[in-house]
């Protein structure tokens, strides 16, 4: 046994020296190095990691070189105030609804938010109402929100103070922002933008716009995941219609009081990067990515979705009523129905190409600029020479089900006394967990909410297909009582 087991672990993987087409977005640190000043500032990192002695600043009383590169980035973003954060996005989700929202105060939330979105209704204590999410049947790829049940809910819940929504999703794929932001002006409710995959966003023509730029009221991104900055960084803008003495407590009070310089100067570079060389290196990634896409769809073995498909998954509105764009630097890699994402994922490792994520009919490859075109042919090469038969699986149909109905809120669940039920026999009780199957990875099940005959079908049936299912242990679930 190793004394050493993370760090042998993490060389034991540097070793491997895998194609990286996953976060972090500087790619082992090919972002740093492509310009003289990112060269210097990774010759240095270790010697980096200081703390607030003289001639530096403080991060939560900034009136320095912090204050100065804020402004930067508040320059760059279009927003009224930016902030650094070292806690990742989820430090800026929980300050974005806490500044944002006072308790008891009901909002729209999308299904499949991000967990830490999750958490800070719950601890905020407020009223979510939940936006459906729609699935792609054709690629068995979950879609972000329904619009028409966006107008539902809008029209329904006149007294929400707020929406909060992703863009882009997981996968890469926006939806109708622009529209959302107008109905919610016209509602006057406030619009907040969990952004965490789109901090490239408006570096080029070719690329979806900055939320910001459309009129969002607060915006989170993730700089890691898309940019050269280090992992657990993150950038939080303030856009009209928020008190900012109010976001300067809560990111204070949501961040850690001893922040790495490392990871500030990390923020600092990224946002440099993309204001300097953005608009020209995002517009050559894409055209790699676009030309990789049609060699590899020329292939016959596999599919990456377009733009077209996009709108082939909305015909049934108007085009002028609805309409999703996709970040034209990542790929939804497709496989056909009776086989694995999953299993294609571990081929890809195999392979020495690290991919982000699968689900089971999808793989999910992130780009950024410091992926060079050896690498799409590392890819290219692999999936040519990919003897489909080992990606063979049991096909899981994905279902489009109708939401529970709500009986509590989260945070009046988290008090209550548990009873673990087997699930069969959890019939009209509440459940006292989110129920979330991987894939889709949307939620089927929320905490508050009453566990159906039809909920319980849909959750078995994807057990019974061994499809992991978050929040159901043992054919068990737990419940409370109201």
């Amino acid at each position: 046994m190793s004394r050493l087991p993370l760090v042998d672990g993490v060389l034991t993987y540097i070793k491997e020296k895998n194609v990286s087409f996953c976060t972090p977005g500087h790619k082992g640190g090919l972002g740093f190095l492509k310009t003289r000043q990112g060269r210097e500032l990774y010759e240095n990192f270790i010697k980096g990691d200081i703390t607030e002695v003289d001639g530096l600043d403080n991060l939560h009383n900034a009136e320095g070189i912090i204050k100065e590169s804020q402004k930067l980035l508040s320059n760059y973003y279009g927003s009224i105030k930016s902030y650094f954060l070292v806690n990742g996005s989820t430090s800026g989700n929980l300050a974005m609804i806490f500044s944002s929202f006072n308790e008891g105060d009901k909002i729209i939330v999308e299904r499949n938010c991000h967990r830490s979105i999750f958490n800070a209704i719950i601890m905020r204590k407020l009223r979510p109402v939940y936006i459906k999410n729609k699935i792609h049947s054709k690629y068995d790829a979950p879609f972000p929100l329904d619009k028409e049940h966006f107008l539902y809910l809008m029209n329904e819940n006149k007294d929400v103070k707020g929406i909060v929504v992703t863009y882009p999703s997981y996968y890469g794929i926006c939806f109708d922002l622009p529209y959302v932001i107008k109905v919610a002006k016209k509602y006057n409710i406030k619009v907040l933008v969990d952004a965490a995959h789109g901090a490239h966003f408006g570096a080029c023509k070719l690329l979806p716009k900055n939320p910001l730029t459309m009129g969002a009221n607060m915006v989170v991104m993730s700089s890691h995941k898309t940019l050269p900055s280090l992992t657990q960084t993150a950038f939080l803008h303030v856009g009209q219609g928020i008190d900012i003495s109010k976001v300067d407590f809560y990111v204070s009070a949501f961040l850690s009081t001893s922040p790495s310089y490392m990871l500030l100067c990390s923020m600092d570079y990224a946002r440099y990067y993309i204001q300097e060389y953005g608009e020209v290196d995002y517009g050559e990634l894409i055209k790699l990515c676009l030309l990789y896409r049609d060699k590899i769809n020329g292939l016959g073995k596999f599919y990456i979705l377009g733009q077209q498909d996009l709108c082939d998954a909305t015909s049934n509105y108007p085009e002028e009523d609805i309409s999703y764009t996709m970040d034209l630097t990542r790929y939804i890699l497709n496989v056909p129905k009776g086989y694995s994402g999953h299993k294609l994922l571990e081929y890809l490792r195999e392979n020495k190409i690290q991919a982000e994520m699968s689900d089971s009919r999808n793989v999910i490859l992130i780009f950024s600029p410091f992926n060079e075109r050896e690498d799409f042919h590392k890819l290219y090469i692999a999936l040519k020479n990919c003897d489909m038969s080992v990606l063979k699986d049991v096909y899981v149909n994905l279902i489009d089900y109708g939401m529970p109905i709500s009986v509590m809120f989260p945070y009046e669940v988290m008090g209550r006394e548990k009873t673990i039920l087997e699930l069969k026999n959890a019939k009209n009780k509440i459940s006292a967990v989110a129920i979330v199957p991987y894939p889709p990875g949307i939620p089927i099940v929320m905490p508050g909410e009453r566990l159906s005959k039809e909920t319980i079908d849909v959750i078995e049936y994807y057990l019974e297909c061994d499809v992991t299912v978050l929040g159901i242990n043992g054919g068990k679930v737990a419940t409370v009582e109201k």
